[in-house]
């Protein structure tokens, strides 16, 4: 596929979703609130990757105190 037209495309499926996570509770009501679900989604990945690093460092700890 042409590089041009893989960049167009891809840049018109961006703004595509982006434009309907910003109208999607004005349009479909809340049940279909994008913009909420994505919210939730980050917010969830923020938590788990504070407790992956957390989990890191234990680990880390423990292999230090060994050595």
């Amino acid at each position: 596929m042409n590089k041009w037209l893989e960049l167009l495309i891809g840049l018109i499926l961006v703004v595509g979703a982006i434009v309907i996570a910003f109208y999607s509770s004005d349009w479909w009501g809340e049940f279909w609130n994008f913009k909420n679900a994505a919210w939730v989604v980050f917010k969830g990945g923020v938590f788990w990757a504070i407790v992956g690093i957390g989990i890191l460092f234990v680990l880390l700890g423990i292999s230090d105190l060994k050595g």
